[in-house]
């Protein structure tokens, strides 16, 4: 029997006071661990159950944990874990660095690191690890060149958001895709009509204020070029639609056969230093798929209180049409992530909702799973809490503020201006839905 739908969303109330309170208190959202804030809630969604036994509430919580998606995207992650993780002990990330530099004209040079992080960002799927890898480069750069650590910074975050936001084996796009149902190809497709005119604009805006400067004197590294292909290798076989397993054990085995061949630090790696990168490198992705399992039960519990029933009907009442459920879909997600300050566990934890919705308006996966991604992008890179800043302002040893960099963050801005101008401007006709909408007439899909 479920109960009033309000209370059964009481776990997530819980979540959210555990992880807000102490971040307001300490001014740092990075003090209560994010884990520990779910596994209370967790614990506060067991109880709350349907059932009368400890162990069949248990039975209901590792439901939701064991399913199929859930597990499918936790393999993901360890996979992508393992193969980021080696490509970056075998020099790729750096090598990235050192080619874009040796080619780039000096007044390019804050263009130069957007596209660089976009590429970073892309190849590897972090955001937070772009921004720690180029943020030292950046810096040196903007002393050099004379313009601003918070505009060269700025300029980082804005290119490892764009990187982040498409790349294949990021978290977000991970669990974007899986919650909704869609291929990391088609969500890939949909994502960069969104959000490639905000970052034509952003670079423009880098290129106008970059100034002048000298050509950089970068040496390359000979074999530099072959390290970054695992890189391309993973980029072009995902955009072809190769199952995504396949792509990421091919990158590994790619990165493997480089560092076996190609020496690292005066020597080649051998099979033992291999295993060991790709282990810690899954090992990283630990918590997000920890996280990921506790969300799954939690939600099953929620669902089965009513609480997930709850959330649509009240949508379904404010919003109208698929406009006003896209525009739904894109504050959920938004809201959440300011109150996480984390925009996988935004995603992870807005993803059934989100499905829901799209389901209910006929919303193509691939649109409500790029909206997802796409706004969580947005509002956590203009967070002046979000980790991404943070670390921009560690390694810029406190000399900056995050609410200067804020000012130079043109890409995260326009991006969340193009999902609206999207959203506002398209016809959203029953036709543009009628191919994959399963209750569409036969004579609209042949439209």
């Amino acid at each position: 029997m479920k109960m009033n739908g309000l209370k059964a969303l009481l776990p997530v109330g819980i979540f959210l006071v555990i992880y807000l309170v102490p971040g307001i208190i300490g001014g740092d959202f990075y003090r209560m661990p994010i884990l520990i804030s779910f596994f209370v809630a967790a614990i506060v969604a067991v109880a709350m159950a349907p059932g009368k036994t400890i162990s069949k509430k248990m039975e209901l919580f590792t439901k939701g944990m064991g399913h199929s998606g859930i597990m499918m995207m936790c393999l993901i992650f360890l996979m992508a874990g393992g193969f980021a993780g080696l490509a970056r002990e075998v020099g790729a990330v750096d090598a990235t660095v050192r080619i874009g530099l040796s080619i780039l004209p000096g007044e390019v040079l804050l263009v130069g690191l957007f596209v660089i992080g976009s590429f970073i960002a892309l190849s590897v799927g972090t955001s937070v690890g772009t921004v720690v890898a180029l943020s030292p480069v950046a810096l040196e750069l903007a002393e050099t060149a004379q313009f601003s650590s918070a505009l060269a910074l700025g300029a980082v975050i804005g290119g490892a958001m764009f990187g982040d936001n498409l790349s294949m084996i990021s978290d977000t796009t991970i669990a974007a895709a899986r919650t909704q149902g869609s291929s990391m190809r088609d969500k890939f497709n949909m994502n960069i009509k969104l959000v490639l005119p905000a970052a034509v604009i952003s670079i423009i805006l880098y290129l106008l204020l970059g100034g002048s400067g000298d050509q950089q004197d970068v040496e390359l590294l000979s074999g530099d070029w072959l390290r970054i292909i695992p890189y391309l290798a993973v980029l072009v076989f995902a955009l072809a639609g190769v199952n995504v397993f396949v792509v990421l054990l091919g990158g590994t085995i790619l990165s493997a056969i480089v560092g076996l061949v190609l020496p690292v630090n005066d020597a080649v790696m051998d099979g033992w230093q291999i295993m060991s990168a790709t282990s810690n490198g899954m090992l990283g992705m630990a918590e997000i798929v920890v996280i990921s399992l506790l969300v799954g039960g939690l939600v099953e519990i929620v669902k089965a209180n009513g609480g997930i029933d709850y959330l649509l009907h009240t949508i379904e009442k404010r919003a109208k049409g698929k406009r006003g459920a896209e525009i739904t879909i894109v504050a959920v997600t938004s809201i959440v992530n300011v109150f996480t300050a984390n925009n996988t566990i935004a995603i992870l934890m807005g993803g059934p909702i989100v499905k829901n919705i799209a389901t209910k308006f006929t919303i193509e996966p691939k649109r409500s799973a790029s909206l997802m991604d796409t706004a969580s992008c947005f509002v956590q890179g203009a967070l002046p809490y979000g980790a991404q800043i943070l670390a921009a302002v560690g390694l810029a040893s406190m000399t900056v503020t995050p609410f200067e960099i804020m000012q130079y963050l043109f890409y995260p801005y326009l991006m969340g201006v193009s999902v609206l101008a999207t959203i506002l401007l398209s016809r959203h006709s029953d036709l543009n839905n009628a191919a994959w909408d399963p209750l569409a007439k036969e004579e609209d899909r042949k439209i």
